[in-house]
């Protein structure tokens, strides 16, 4: 659709906990208008794997050389 026709997907991200409906966001770039069709597969899923860490809580880090230039 976007080589084609000038129609873009508004990425964005899910997160863990939502249980509503997906939505796509379409815009149109193209110079014409574009009609959607039931069954038109506009946008993929991409699952990505969630990591969660321990955090650590520490009194002072050591010095760095960031921001000395």
């Amino acid at each position: 659709m976007a080589g084609n026709h000038g129609i873009a997907v508004g990425g964005g991200g899910i997160d863990v906990d939502y249980i509503g409906e997906i939505k796509v966001i379409l815009q149109n770039h193209g110079d014409t208008s574009y009609e959607l069709k039931a069954g038109d597969r506009i946008a993929q899923l991409i699952l990505a794997k969630r990591q969660t860490h321990d955090a650590m809580e520490i009194d002072n880090l050591d010095e760095t050389e960031r921001g000395t230039h």
